[in-house]
C-alpha cells in the first residue's frame, strides 16, 4: 500500500525559491506526494506512478509520462510547483523503466499505455474530468502518440522538443543520426550512475568504428536492441517504422496545444510543423522558441516556459482568460531580444548572395567552380549545431573550416544589421564522383575578430546522379550585426552525429549555378 504525506517544510521553502527565481505564480495550496502507485495495463505490466495533489479542490489534472525516472527535474519543476498551483500531477515511469514492469520498447508502446493510465484515472475518485499533458523530448513523443486518439477528457497538451516522427528524427535525412541515437539507446539501458559512466566511455570508443553495426556491437554486444532494429530498417516506408510516427495526430487533433523549441533543438523543424499544420486547421496552438539546445529544454528553458505551460493550463483546463499577447514568441539570436508574432512564418523578402572561386560570397554573379574532397578514413567532424549532446549549440567553427575537406563562402562585412526569420535556401550545382554522397552545409555568421559562429544548417545523403541540390536549411531567427559577415559553409559530411558516408567522394560546387537565398525581413 502506498500513502500520501504532506510537503515538509523544506520542500515548501525550496519551492518558494524555485517558483521566484522561474518567475512563476504564487503558490495557492498545499499538497501531498503519494509515491510508488502502481497503474495497471491492459496486458499485465505495472506502471509506477507518483502523485502529487493539491489540498482541496483540484483545478485538473497534469499527466506526465516518462523513461528518465520520477525524480528531478520533474518532481520539483512539475510535480511540486504545479501542485501548490492547484494541479493534480501524475507523474509516471513508462513500461520497463525505473520500476515499471515490461519491456521497455521505444515509442512502439506508448499509445497503448497512455490510454491505459487515462482509463485508470477515470476510475479514479479524485480525477474531474478535465486533463492536461505535459512534457519534453521523449515525453513529448508520448503525447504525440496519445493524441492520435485523444481522450474526450484531454484539454490542454505543452511538448517541449518533442518530435511526431522518430523514424524521420532518426532515419530522415536518408542517412543515420549515429551519435544522438546511439548515445541515447546506451544511456537509457544503463541502470545506475556506474552503468551509465560505462555506457557513455563504450559509446566514445564505438564512434571511432567504421560502420554503425560495428559500433553497436562494440556497445551491445552481440545483443539485440531496438537501435540493432533501427539499423536493420533503412526503408522508412517499411512498415516496422509505423509505431515511431505519429503524424497522423497533426491531421486530426484539435486539442489546444503549447508547442515550445529551441534554435539549437534538434526536433526544431517538427515542431515548426506542427505548429504549421495546426494552425492551418484552425487549432488553438501556440508556439515559443528559445536561444536551446536539446538539453537546454530541460532545465533552462523552463525558466521560461514554466510559467507559460501554467498560463496555457489555467487557460483550457481551469478556465481562466487567455494571458498571451501572441500566438508565437520567439527569440531573436543575435541581438538578444524576444519578438511576438501573429504567425511563423512572418512575411520577408529574399535576400540572395551566390558563391564565388575566391570564397567571396556575393550579392553579385557566381564565378568559377570550388572543389572539396571527403574520405571515409577521415571523415569531416560535426561541431556545435542541432543534436542532443551537451557540445550542441553555438560554437566557433574555426577549427572545422581550417580543414581541406569544407569550403567556405564569405561576405564583405555587413553595412548595417540583418534580420534573417524563417528558413534559409542553399541551391547547388555539383559534380560528384563516387555514390553515397553526403552534403553538409551551414550558414555562420563571421565576428570582427574572425571567430565563425553556427545560425543554421542542414544535411542529405544525396541522390545517385544528383547534378542540382536545393537545401532547405533549418528555420531561424537571427540577427547578423553591421560589421560582422555572412559565410556559408559547405562539405561532405558531419561525424559522427551522421553516419560516415562509406566512399571517398569529390565535389566541384559551379558557383554560377548555386545561390544562397536568407528570408530578411523588410525595415
Amino acid at each position: 500500500m502506498t500513502r500520501s504525506t504532506p510537503a515538509g517544510p523544506l520542500a515548501r521553502v525550496v519551492g518558494a525559491v524555485h517558483g521566484k527565481v522561474f518567475g512563476l505564480p504564487p503558490a495557492r495550496t498545499p499538497y501531498t506526494v503519494e509515491r510508488g502507485v502502481r497503474v495497471p495495463t491492459a496486458d499485465g505490466a505495472q506502471l509506477v506512478t507518483d502523485l502529487y495533489a493539491p489540498v482541496g479542490a483540484s483545478r485538473g489534472t497534469v499527466l506526465v509520462r516518462t523513461p528518465y525516472g520520477r525524480g528531478l527535474p520533474e518532481s520539483l519543476f512539475h510535480g511540486r510547483a504545479f501542485a501548490a498551483r492547484g494541479y493534480r500531477v501524475v507523474v509516471q515511469s513508462v513500461r520497463g523503466t525505473d520500476g515499471s514492469t515490461g519491456t521497455f520498447r521505444p515509442m512502439a508502446q506508448e499509445a497503448a499505455d497512455a490510454h491505459d493510465t487515462v482509463a485508470w484515472l477515470r476510475r479514479q475518485p479524485w480525477f474531474g474530468g478535465r486533463l492536461a499533458t505535459l512534457g519534453g523530448s521523449y515525453l513529448g513523443w508520448t503525447q504525440w502518440a496519445l493524441l492520435q486518439d485523444p481522450p474526450p477528457e484531454l484539454r490542454a497538451c505543452v511538448v517541449v522538443a518533442g518530435p511526431h516522427d522518430f523514424s524521420r528524427a532518426i532515419r530522415g535525412t536518408g542517412s543515420l543520426a549515429l551519435a544522438d541515437f546511439l548515445t541515447w539507446s546506451a544511456t537509457v539501458r544503463a541502470r545506475g550512475p556506474h552503468a551509465l559512466v560505462s555506457a557513455r566511455r563504450r559509446v566514445r570508443g564505438a564512434l571511432r568504428e567504421r560502420t554503425p553495426e560495428l559500433a553497436a556491437a562494440a556497445v551491445f554486444g552481440g545483443e539485440r536492441t531496438w537501435f540493432t532494429d533501427w539499423l536493420a530498417h533503412t526503408d522508412l516506408d517499411d512498415p516496422f517504422w509505423a509505431d515511431h510516427d505519429a503524424t497522423a495526430a497533426l491531421a486530426s487533433t484539435t486539442v489546444p496545444t503549447l508547442l515550445v523549441g529551441g534554435w539549437h533543438d534538434v526536433f526544431l523543424d517538427q515542431t515548426l510543423e506542427q505548429f504549421r499544420q495546426l494552425e492551418a486547421r484552425g487549432v488553438d496552438v501556440a508556439l515559443t522558441v528559445g536561444p536551446w539546445t536539446h538539453l537546454d529544454t530541460a532545465a533552462k528553458a523552463s525558466l521560461v516556459t514554466d510559467a507559460e505551460a501554467l498560463s496555457w493550463f489555467d487557460q483550457h483546463v481551469a478556465g481562466a482568460g487567455s494571458a498571451r499577447q501572441e500566438p508565437v514568441r520567439v527569440h531573436l539570436t543575435g541581438a538578444g531580444t524576444w519578438r511576438t508574432l501573429p504567425s511563423w512564418p512572418p512575411r520577408t523578402g529574399d535576400r540572395t548572395w551566390r558563391p564565388t572561386a575566391s570564397g567571396v560570397l556575393s550579392e553579385g554573379d557566381g564565378v568559377g567552380i570550388a572543389d572539396f574532397a571527403y574520405d571515409p578514413a577521415d571523415p569531416t567532424p560535426s561541431l556545435g549545431g542541432r543534436h542532443m549532446s551537451s557540445k550542441a549549440g553555438r560554437q566557433d567553427n574555426r577549427p572545422l573550416e581550417r580543414r581541406a575537406d569544407v569550403v567556405t563562402f564569405t561576405s564583405a562585412p555587413l553595412a548595417a544589421p540583418l534580420d534573417v526569420v524563417g528558413t534559409p535556401r542553399v541551391e547547388l550545382r555539383l559534380d560528384v564522383t563516387g555514390s553515397d554522397a553526403d552534403l553538409f552545409v551551414r550558414l555562420c555568421e563571421v565576428d570582427t575578430r574572425g571567430r565563425s559562429w553556427n545560425v543554421t544548417e542542414a544535411f542529405r545523403r544525396l541522390d545517385p546522379g544528383a547534378t542540382t541540390v536545393v537545401l532547405p536549411l533549418g528555420s531561424c531567427a537571427h540577427r547578423f550585426r553591421a560589421g560582422h559577415r555572412v559565410r556559408l559553409q559547405v562539405s561532405g559530411g558531419a561525424y559522427p552525429r551522421f553516419a560516415r558516408g562509406p566512399q571517398r567522394c569529390r565535389y566541384t560546387v559551379f558557383c554560377a549555378d548555386s545561390a544562397l537565398h536568407l528570408p530578411v525581413e523588410q525595415g
